[in-house]
């Protein structure tokens, strides 16, 4: 099995990070084939910049997906998730669904903590698409927004585990979600310190795609598939996709 990790951002450090963790997940059950995007943001903090990464990992995905059985996109708004399940014929798995789907297996109630408030309504949103708001505690992060934060891991570990500490026992969640691929393998990290189960998205992710790769979905017609049509300016092998013709 080959799971194509795609980081729509363009931090190779991040990359690096999570394909360490997918691996870990996988075993020796699944090859993880990680990319890194050449063009677009360091990392991506708002819904505007996730369209714009968004169609830059379809073109990711297009590029690459000869022999692939599932893609993870790994970034934790789910940049291009929709309309990739619409063109592509493996699974796609993003890592905010996943983590969202996952927390409300392992708990009654979940909350999202992330590393600065710019992201809230748009995590929130993220949340509502699942359809699992009602069981939604909120989304934690510090009051201001702070880049160095991204880069001192002691300060992060410091400020993730008074933000899930406050999820788990003031808003009453079972489950704490680390938003944002910069935490990529925090989560083990403050495990011990948080009243509650922490979750790393891209582990949710790796997970749920080994899981979809193995039920052989692949292949299904599907109502959704959109009208072939031709375009311009798009990488050669999106634009085949698109305009629906063979390789």
């Amino acid at each position: 099995m080959r799971l194509l990790l795609v980081n729509p951002n363009m931090t190779e450090a991040m990359t690096d990070s999570m394909a360490t963790i997918a691996r870990r997940v996988a075993g020796g059950r699944a090859e993880i084939l990680p990319l890194t995007a050449l063009r677009g943001f360091p990392y991506i903090a708002s819904r505007a910049e996730a369209q714009i990464a968004g169609g830059i990992a379809l073109e990711m995905i297009a590029d690459n997906i000869e022999g692939i059985d599932a893609v993870i996109i790994a970034a934790f708004g789910d940049p291009g998730l929709v309309g990739a399940r619409e063109i592509f014929d493996v699974p796609v798995v993003g890592m905010a669904e996943a983590s969202v789907l996952s927390a409300a297996m392992l708990g009654e109630r979940f909350s999202i903590v992330t590393f600065s408030p710019v992201m809230t309504r748009w995590y929130s949103d993220c949340v509502a698409a699942t359809g699992l708001a009602g069981r939604f505690t909120g989304v934690r992060t510090p009051r201001r927004h702070v880049p160095e934060l991204l880069n001192n891991r002691a300060a992060q570990h410091e400020a993730l585990v008074a933000l899930a500490r406050e999820a788990a026992l003031e808003d009453g969640a079972d489950v704490v979600i680390l938003g944002g691929a910069p935490l990529a393998g925090l989560a083990p990290e403050i495990a011990g310190e948080v009243p509650a189960v922490v979750l790393d998205p891209i582990s949710a992710a790796t997970a749920q795609a080994q899981t979809l790769a193995s039920l052989r979905t692949a292949g299904l017609a599907r109502a959704s598939r959109p009208i072939g049509k031709a375009s311009v300016g798009l990488s050669p092998a999106l634009s085949r996709i698109i305009a629906m013709e063979a390789p």
